[in-house]
């Protein structure tokens, strides 16, 4: 799922504020979003990125999972793919201190140096495929069945490996607080790699036909270079 609208999503200028939270209009959308999202009941954890804006999101958007005692795990990996200053992350310690009272949210695998942009943590291409290679694989050793995943539009293509309608919004195919099903193909490929189930795709894209491996793989590479040669 993507996150909502965030106060950098207001002008562009707004890109030079580090790591916003939501705007009323984003929590409004958090509000919308809850009362028709279709399955409280089954969510068994909620994996968001670290970045504010995700978390917020996941603790308005899930509340009923919440009560029920569902965690949201902060996962470094799913973070924003720039490093602008709207898409860098704030330190552990600020994090820490400003969720101290919503006992939902797990910071645990978040270290001092995440939001470094830094070595692993780089916005290239291959750094990105490698970081969601890794949160696919933690993602499908998970024991819980129903896993909901909160991060960012441009990661969500690398996360998925679906790139189908990159460009039809603003770095992404995505819109804000859309929500789509997958599960994992269980092809011992080691990439952990996942499709929509066809329930998702239907009702997003009717009948329309689904790409085959290879025109994924091919629709992806053209992607990332538009994205590589345009920032």
């Amino acid at each position: 799922m993507l996150s909502t609208k965030g106060y950098h999503n207001l002008a562009m200028t707004n890109e030079s504020l580090h790591d916003p939270s939501l705007t009323p209009h984003g929590e409004e959308q958090c509000r919308t979003l809850s009362d028709r999202f279709p399955s409280h009941n089954k969510i068994d954890l909620i994996v968001t990125s670290p970045i504010r804006r995700c978390i917020y999101t996941s603790l308005l958007c899930f509340k009923p999972a919440l009560k029920r005692g569902v965690r949201v795990v902060a996962l470094p990996e799913i973070q924003e793919t720039s490093d602008l200053p709207c898409d860098t992350g704030s330190d552990l310690e600020t994090l820490s201190q400003e969720f101290k009272d919503q006992e939902a949210v797990d910071l645990t695998l978040v270290h001092e140096g995440w939001n470094s942009k830094e070595g692993k943590w780089l916005p290239t291409s291959d750094a990105i495929e490698a970081r969601c290679r890794e949160a696919r694989r933690w993602l499908e050793a998970r024991p819980e069945k129903e896993i909901v995943v909160v991060t960012h539009g441009g990661l969500l293509h690398y996360l998925t490996e679906d790139w189908t309608e990159s460009g039809k919004f603003s770095g992404t195919g995505w819109e804000n607080t859309e929500f789509r099903t997958y599960h994992f193909l269980n092809d011992n490929s080691g990439d952990a790699s996942m499709t929509e189930t066809t329930g998702s795709k239907k009702s997003r894209r009717g009948s329309e036909r689904s790409l085959t491996k290879k025109e994924r793989i091919e629709l992806r590479e053209t992607a990332k270079k538009n994205w590589e040669q345009h920032g």
